[in-house]
């Protein structure tokens, strides 16, 4: 039986012990807490700052608060009463004043673009404060007044939080009569053909950076070392170069008057200068340019841990060399190929610089049009939204990739 003093001794050996490894943990998390503040402060809440703004409709609440709260309890079916005539006329009166009529006035155009000609025309008009009824002093400054529409759709966009930006972006409104989501109207519906062409370009761009990357990652995994880091160094060149001084360089190039049609000119292939620029040609071969290291780069990382041996056993064994390069050598592949395939997707449904600078109108991708309501329109909503679905859409191809990876290795235990 062990006495006190042994008792004692490991008593405060496990005490000790335990101290050590609070110590441990405290170091360890102090290293690690500049690096998470970091990505806190300049990843994280930037990114949901930006997500935030997709739902947040502080316009109308903001510039009509008094007409908000009376909408809050109309039932939509008969014009509301007077106090609400007379809460608008005040909430329009002080709106002008403090400078925030035109965010209302842009942000109800999104309801109804009727609203702006009719708010425009109010607020220059405006019934004074001594006036009885300021439901008559408003529907003889327009008629659109006395139209439950027109109540319908300012309650519509009068909370705070909203679902009209990302209804937008998946070419969705909430028709203001029956509160049912609808489609938009043709000239308004655009988004979903600009996803579908993002896509397309995308998938586009990783198909050719597969066929084209793969026999280079091969050939770098079965050269000496020596001659495989010269030309890694090769594959690496276009990371030290500007992507803007790339990208115009393939304007350059492929121009009408460019060196590839003189060439093609030239060797009697073409007749006329090939419109190769400032369409989606254009924008696949600069994509692709660009994009291919990042497809190269995993495939061979993967290509240098496989043997060689598998492929010698499998043709002493009576297969011919080619079956055998299909059917033992590139199923040991998929890992890389699934991952340089979802990192270069991922990063081609997110350009915006190529696509703008070598495309054609018809040719722009999200991110322009994310770029377009940031920078030209300040409409951060409709930003934000777009946004916010590229993210849901790489959140899923991630997903499907790790899902991929999970069943590569329980089918490999």
């Amino acid at each position: 039986m062990p006495n006190a003093t042994e008792k004692g001794r490991g008593s405060s050996l496990k005490a000790g012990l335990r101290r050590a490894e609070r110590l441990y943990k405290a170091k360890s998390l102090a290293l690690i807490a500049p690096l998470f503040l970091f990505v806190l402060t300049c990843f994280a809440f930037p990114i949901g700052t930006m997500l935030s703004r997709s739902v947040d409709n502080p316009e109308v609440h903001t510039a009509l608060p008094q007409t908000s709260t009376l909408l809050a309890t109309w039932s939509g079916t008969d014009l509301p009463p007077e106090p609400v005539y007379a809460a608008i006329v005040e909430d329009l009166r002080s709106a002008t004043d403090s400078g925030s009529a035109g965010a209302l006035v842009k942000r109800l155009s999104y309801e109804n673009p009727a609203l702006r000609s009719l708010f425009n025309k109010t607020m220059r008009q405006l019934p004074e404060a001594d006036v009885a009824s300021k439901q008559g002093a408003l529907r003889e400054i327009d008629a659109g007044w006395s139209e439950v529409s027109t109540w319908k759709a300012i309650k519509q966009a009068s909370s705070a939080v909203t679902s009209y930006y990302l209804l937008a972006a998946m070419d969705r409104r909430v028709d203001a009569q029956t509160g049912e989501i609808i489609k938009a109207s043709p000239n308004q519906a655009i988004y979903i053909d600009i996803f579908m062409r993002t896509f397309q370009i995308g998938g586009i761009v990783t198909i050719l950076c597969i066929a084209l990357g793969f026999p280079v990652a091969y050939w770098l995994s079965t050269l000496p070392d020596h001659r495989s880091n010269l030309l890694m160094i090769m594959v690496l060149l276009p990371f030290w170069t500007s992507l803007i001084v790339r990208t115009a360089s393939w304007i350059v190039l492929l121009q009408s008057d460019g060196l590839i049609n003189r060439s093609l000119m030239a060797l009697g292939i073409t007749d006329a200068p090939l419109q190769l620029v400032f369409n989606r040609i254009g924008v696949v071969i600069a994509m692709t340019h660009v994009l291919l290291p990042f497809m190269i780069l995993p495939l061979y990382s993967v290509m240098k841990s496989i043997s060689p041996s598998y492929v010698r056993a499998a043709v002493s064994l009576g297969a011919h060399p080619f079956v055998a390069f299909v059917r033992v050598y590139v199923p040991q592949t998929f890992a890389g190929l699934a991952a340089g395939g979802i990192l270069t997707f991922i990063m081609a449904i997110g350009y915006y610089v190529t696509p703008a600078l070598v495309g054609g109108a018809a040719d722009q991708m999200v991110s322009y049009f994310v770029a377009f309501y940031t920078n030209k329109t300040v409409n951060w909503g409709m930003a934000s939204a777009l946004g916010a679905l590229l993210l849901v859409a790489t959140l899923i191809l991630y997903f499907v990739y790790t899902k991929l990876l999970d069943s590569s290795a329980s089918k490999a235990r």
